[in-house]
């Protein structure tokens, strides 16, 4: 899709694909960034060079799709230095034999990403290191997102799919299996962990995720731009940070069809984003002091009560308490509460009191003897790991990455308050336990500047929604990929447009998909309550990354 570009686009855009060029067969516009074509077999040649000369060391997404004649991966890479500085490699195939190299060998978190675009499209992938189904159970007949599946056709799963899934590729003949999961509270979810013991140590992990698939995307396909998907995105994280992933939707669909949002909306959504982001780390703090000490009922206890009042605030603003459905294209569906100043005054006693609160969490989980032992250079990540495997969040900020899309692709009102990102070196359980009770002051921080504006903000120019056109239809084949920063981490949407008011490809980039990814390289070698911490630490929703 074509469309204007400006002379610092353009400078950047070489600069991009200078390395590369010799390679590129055609190049196309993304909405959100330039878009090479490349061929099939020279995926790993041209995703090193870019890595590595281009600075293109983030795999934020890769995107699997079907049209009429041919099969496409999209490779969506950003600099973690700077994710304003991105590129999207598409790798077309053709469609009676749609294979093309892995990425795998060059970004490890495209791994997982390829062989969910194997299991739905039938995409394979030269050289990958375990391209098997990750969604659905591997007798599963067909691949459901391809133009012939044949939804007629029974699927049975047959015995073999619950044998011993690691027994090929064990470290010895004495080492043991152990089922994880995947109704456990420990999993947060219905997680399934394949682990196998040798003696009391983790010898190997294998995530087996997909028990939670609800085809979210399938169904955002299937809905209207301007009303009928906005409900979806609060289904995908019921930590209660259901405003972030309705921002996530909003901003791709908005830069899409190229709708601006109000200044004053975009204070209400900032403001909104920041409460949601407290509801997610707080439910965090909560079930972390179960994971790890079972008798922290009152850290439980502490975090609900703390939850009830934020949940409190976005209920009189929003009418919901999980599933909230308060941002439109656009803006937002209606204004602040009325009276303002009793739903300000709200706000400031829970603010004024969060401190003493937070203080409370230290003195019973940080400054605690036993958590520190079993968080302490435990489910080490270094932020090399991190980066290999896309992770982003408090769980790259935890390894010391500093990235953050509200700071480094700026969005809403962030760019205009005064916050800081908070980021930890230990690289351990314990750190990122840190970050997120620093985001939580950080969030109160942006909030408490918010509340100031809205206070002061004019009678008459309170605009909550632009003028948006009744049915939206963007251009066929116009592309788009744009993220923001959820709780958890970089919660990404692409779309593709082919003209008319549904999208012909919805694709999720949940940020726990890549960090459930990490378990085997951070649980090898530690112990069983080892691996429980460290799947706390990464605070995983199964709605997020099986989606």
């Amino acid at each position: 899709m074509s469309r204007t570009v400006g002379v610092r686009e353009r400078d950047a855009h070489a600069d991009l694909v200078e390395p590369i060029r010799e390679y590129v067969t055609d190049e196309e516009t993304h909405e959100n960034a330039p878009a090479v074509v490349i061929r099939a077999d020279e995926v790993q040649t041209v995703l090193s060079t870019l890595k590595t000369e281009a600075g293109l060391d983030h795999c934020a997404c890769v995107t699997a799709q079907e049209y009429a004649d041919r099969f496409e991966t999209i490779y969506h890479l950003r600099s973690y230095d700077d994710p304003t500085r991105e590129l999207s490699v598409v790798v077309p195939t053709t469609s009676d034999r749609p294979c093309s190299e892995s990425a795998a060998p060059v970004y490890r978190t495209a791994e997982w990403h390829e062989r969910e675009a194997y299991d739905l499209l039938g995409i394979e992938y030269d050289d990958h290191p375990d391209l098997r189904r990750i969604l659905l159970p591997e007798t599963w007949q067909g691949h459901p997102l391809s133009r012939d599946y044949d939804q007629s056709q029974p699927q049975i799963v047959t015995f073999r799919e619950h044998q011993h899934l690691l027994e090929d590729r064990r470290t010895g003949p004495d080492t043991m299996y152990l089922n994880m999961g995947p109704h456990h509270p420990s999993t947060h979810g219905v997680l399934h962990l394949n682990v196998e013991l040798d003696g009391e140590e983790v010898a190997a992990v294998d995530p087996d995720i997909g028990f939670i698939h609800r085809c979210e995307e399938q169904m955002c396909q299937s809905k209207t731009y301007r009303h009928q998907i906005m409900p979806y995105p609060d289904r995908w994280d019921w930590s209660g940070a259901g405003l972030l992933n309705e921002w996530a939707y909003a901003r791709a669909a908005e830069d899409l069809a190229d709708i601006d949002v109000p200044e004053y909306a975009q204070v209400i959504r900032t403001m909104c984003a920041e409460f949601s982001r407290m509801l997610g780390h707080l439910l965090a703090f909560g079930t972390y002091a179960l994971d790890v000490v079972g008798e922290f009922n009152v850290v439980w206890q502490y975090a609900v009560r703390d939850r009830e009042l934020v949940q409190g605030i976005l209920e009189d603003l929003t009418g919901q308490r999980l599933m909230f459905n308060y941002f439109r294209l656009g803006g937002v569906a209606w204004d602040l509460p009325d009276p303002c100043e009793a739903f300000f005054e709200k706000i400031y006693s829970f603010l004024d009191s969060l401190p003493e609160k937070v203080q409370e969490y230290h003195d019973l989980m940080t400054n605690n003897e036993i958590l520190q032992m079993r968080t302490v250079d435990t489910g080490y990540l270094s932020p090399e790991t991190a980066k290999a495997y896309g992770c982003t969040g408090p769980v790259a900020r935890g390894s010391g990455v500093d990235y953050d899309l509200r700071r480094d692709d700026p969005y809403g009102y962030y760019d205009e308050l005064d916050w800081s990102v908070a980021t930890e070196d230990g690289g351990d359980n314990f750190s990122r336990l840190l970050v997120r009770m620093r985001e939580v002051e950080e969030s109160a921080k942006i909030i408490e500047q918010c509340v100031d504006l809205l206070e002061a903000w004019p009678e008459d120019d309170r605009e909550i929604q632009a003028n948006v056109p009744r049915t939206i239809r963007p251009d066929p084949d116009t592309e788009i990929y744009r993220a923001v920063e959820a709780a958890k981490g970089e919660l990404g949407i692409y779309i593709r447009s082919d003209g008319t008011d549904t999208p012909a490809r919805f694709k999720i980039r949940g940020p726990s998909f890549s960090h459930v990814q990490t378990l085997p390289v951070m649980a090898e070698g530690e112990y069983i309550p080892d691996l429980v911490a460290t799947i706390g630490s990464l605070d995983p929703i199964m709605g997020d990354v099986d989606r």
